[in-house]
């Protein structure tokens, strides 16, 4: 049985939810499965539109229950409910617009390609730092559902009944309620991932959970895409001419937002070697506060990072609330050759508040260490000199996906333009993004028409165009 638990008592309430059987996960997936044909066909920005506002019209009992679960409080929770609302209308403008078809014709080859739904249903994993924006509502749903693929999600056993009312939200918005399975349980995430009817996972997670399941794929008879976002330390670099006003203070709301459950947290930072910056950074943390992280194993597993990281020399401690489950913000401190000695172990994710403030002496030095560093989602370049950025910025955009000036990662826009992945482990395919409008190429494959019959066409390759959609024509 999968128990919801509160973070802020670490005590257990509400009703148990039974982990889903074999046979579950079968009829879930062969439900979604039969459901595809009359889905594709339906008129899915119509639909995408109504599941938005279902969600909102549901805020109250949404967050309510998010809370009792997470304890990200009121305002974050209310604010992800728009956001995953915000995403399945996205995703209906995406449909209307048409171009992620890719419909191109080259008239003197007489061949043409477009891009299709894959045949089958998605299996997504849900994270446990979003309960709605990267679970059941979230981005991988929203993009699968648009792109014409029912969904089965595994729910995370942080917030269960979180996972099952969102669920019944999204349902009684579509046209068939078996368009959108899910399942609970550790068991029930294999046999979802190896279902031969699921020809597609999206996963957000751990680097060890994201290994776990690729291994599961590569175990299938018929090898299937898998989309993981499994790590990022998200390397910040503050260069010699950045203003100071505000840096401390932002990296500070950046580092403790959300008790430091992003992605996008900034988990190295590296600054000049003056006493005055690094003081004021730590200064800005040790008057921060923790808060509960989301579940029992995510609070020991920061508690272990921590450890790890406490042979080098502790710059400042936030406070650590007064939640069962609550941690102090940590922020430790290394000279840049000593970090690089240390690399790659020293730079491994610790999820949640905690950095590594690096100082250096000479820019000059940085690009050769910033190569050697794994990929992320992000990477961030504080200057007002474009030329002295102009080394660390060409290191940076090898090793990330989203290129920050000024600024600090968390906080990912729901846009056309957004890049949410990167090389890895910050994802398993760096081509592809979780967030954003290209979200929804995870869940199409081209296909060639040469030769073909107009009438056999699809209609978006017909000279005619009846839809109206983007046709490149002979390039």
């Amino acid at each position: 049985m999968i128990h919801a638990y509160d973070p802020r008592t670490g005590e257990s309430f509400g009703e148990p939810i039974a982990e889903s059987t074999d046979a579950e996960v079968d009829a879930a997936v062969e439900a979604a499965h039969a459901a595809a044909p009359a889905w594709r066909a339906a008129a899915r920005p119509e639909v995408l539109e109504a599941i938005a506002s279902a969600l909102e019209a549901n805020v109250e009992e949404l967050w309510t229950v998010a809370d009792r679960e997470t304890a990200l409080g009121e305002t974050r929770l209310r604010g992800e409910v728009a956001r995953a609302a915000s995403q399945f209308r996205l995703f209906a403008e995406v449909l209307r617009d048409g171009g992620h078809l890719e419909a191109v014709i080259s008239r003197q080859a007489d061949v043409r390609r477009m891009n299709h739904p894959l045949p089958g249903v998605v299996g997504v994993f849900s994270a446990s730092n979003f309960p709605f924006a990267f679970s059941v509502a979230g981005g991988d749903t929203a993009s699968a559902l648009a792109a014409g693929c029912p969904v089965v999600v595994k729910a995370h056993p942080a917030h269960p009944l979180t996972s099952e009312l969102s669920a019944g939200v999204i349902r009684s918005a579509l046209p068939d309620p078996a368009l959108l399975g899910l399942v609970h349980g550790l068991a029930a995430g294999k046999r979802l991932v190896q279902h031969p009817d699921v020809v597609a996972v999206g996963f957000t997670g751990s680097i060890p959970g994201g290994k776990a399941i690729q291994a599961l794929i590569d175990e299938r008879p018929e090898p299937i895409p898998f989309f993981g976002e499994l790590g990022s330390v998200n390397p910040v670099v503050v260069l010699p001419s950045a203003a100071r006003e505000g840096l401390a203070s932002g990296f500070a709301a950046s580092l403790t937002l959300g008790t430091g459950q992003f992605c996008t947290n900034p988990g190295l930072v590296f600054v000049p070697d003056d006493a005055d910056l690094v003081a004021s950074l730590g200064t800005a943390v040790a008057g921060s506060s923790g808060s509960a992280m989301l579940s029992e194993r995510i609070r020991q597993g920061y508690l272990d990072g921590v450890e790890r990281l406490a042979k080098l020399t502790l710059l400042a401690e936030g406070a650590q609330g007064e939640a069962a489950w609550a941690v102090a913000p940590r922020v430790f401190t290394i000279d840049l050759a000593a970090f690089a000695e240390g690399l790659p172990a020293i730079a491994e994710e610790c999820f949640g508040p905690s950095s590594i403030v690096v100082t250096y002496g000479d820019a000059a030095e940085l690009p050769s260490v910033l190569e050697r560093l794994e990929g992320s989602l992000t990477a961030t370049v504080h200057a007002t000199d474009v030329d002295e950025a102009r080394p660390v910025a060409e290191a940076l955009a090898r090793r990330a996906g989203r290129l920050i000036w000024n600024g600090w990662p968390t906080g990912v826009a729901v846009c056309w333009a957004m890049h949410h992945g990167g090389p890895w482990p910050a994802s398993t395919a760096p081509a592809h993004t979780s967030v954003g409008a290209m979200a929804i190429r995870r869940w199409v494959r081209p296909t060639a028409y040469q030769g073909w019959p107009s009438e056999l066409l699809p209609p978006e390759l017909r000279d005619d165009n009846p839809l109206g959609v983007p046709q490149r024509v002979d390039g």
